[in-house]
């Protein structure tokens, strides 16, 4: 698409909304172009927060399935719209809700935390939400003799285990974008760029965390190369951040962690394919037909938003 496209398509895509009282939300993984078409830009939970406190009829989520659920089931009255019903995460289909069920069924007496990175039933299923920025200080005021069952990214929950000197029960699921940074490339980029900061997201596996300066959630890793005087980082997260990065900070430098080589293949990024699947055709589509639309089960979302509600309650 060029740029004459594009800016086509944006102008069409505002006009729209503003015309449904449509509201756009955008994840920071996904292309730069919907972002720049994005009332709000954010992480997962960060907008279905903000969805809360908006003024519109329709909510268009620009991410991944299991954002348009926690939307939805924190907007049950509003319409919920999803540019692609097949944007899954990889994260989120590790664990399903009757594995994780019989899990608990086998471990009675654990309380599960999941990582908000998960369907509804599984929320439904799950005592307390965290996020990869507020889950140390959920997990720091659980009762020292709780036993927990944390799921389903076992990087970020090894991760928390070290800082919270808790040992938790772990769900052996991952990222697979975060899950493929390539330790060799990091020690490379590293040697060739003495001195620059890495910036890590706690999905990462623990050898590239080790080697990693900052380790935070994809907002936090924004906020300090935006307070940071530093003028280059290297960064290893989903590269869709480093759009806002540079549009936040012009005159610094961003280099990404490239995963490692699979099959012979290579690239010089991570991206996740499910965010790539938002694009400007679909979500005017989605717009202009108001479909697909995100449904939750009365059932599921009474049980999942307790859990979110919770994870409120401590943050």
């Amino acid at each position: 698409m060029d740029l004459k496209e594009k800016e086509e398509y944006i102008y069409k895509i505002k006009s729209l909304a503003k015309e449904k009282k449509a509201v756009i939300f955008a994840h920071y993984y996904t292309r730069p172009e919907i972002q720049e078409c994005a009332d709000f830009i954010g992480d997962s939970l960060a907008l279905a927060q903000e969805a809360t406190r908006v003024d519109a009829d329709i909510l268009v989520m620009c991410g991944v399935h299991f954002m348009g659920e926690t939307m939805k089931i924190l907007c049950p009255d509003k319409k919920v719209l999803i540019p692609d019903m097949n944007a899954g995460c990889s994260l989120a289909d590790s664990c399903k809700a009757e594995d994780l069920a019989a899990f608990k069924a086998q471990h009675p007496d654990h309380m599960v935390v999941s990582y908000v990175n998960t369907t509804a039933e599984v929320k439904a299923l799950t005592d307390v939400v965290v996020t990869s920025s507020n889950a140390k200080k959920i997990v720091d005021q659980l009762p020292k003799d709780a036993k927990i069952i944390f799921g389903p990214d076992h990087n970020l929950g090894s991760y928390i285990n070290s800082v919270t000197g808790r040992d938790m029960l772990l769900w052996n699921g991952a990222c697979h974008v975060h899950s493929r940074f390539s330790l060799e490339a990091l020690l490379q980029l590293k040697a060739a760029n003495q001195g620059v900061e890495v910036l890590a997201h706690p999905e990462c596996k623990a050898p590239i965390l080790a080697q990693s300066n900052v380790i935070g959630s994809t907002k936090a890793l924004l906020q300090h190369t935006i307070q940071s005087s530093a003028k280059r980082f290297i960064i290893a997260t989903e590269s869709g951040i480093l759009f806002e990065m540079q549009r936040a900070c012009p005159d610094k430098e961003f280099i990404p962690v490239p995963p490692e080589v699979t099959e012979g293949v290579g690239c010089s990024c991570n991206e996740c394919e499910y965010m790539r699947m938002n694009t400007l055709e679909k979500l005017y589509n989605c717009l202009f037909n108001e479909t697909p639309e995100i449904a939750v089960k009365k059932e599921t979302a009474e049980k999942a938003i307790s859990s979110i509600e919770r994870m409120l309650a401590l943050s």
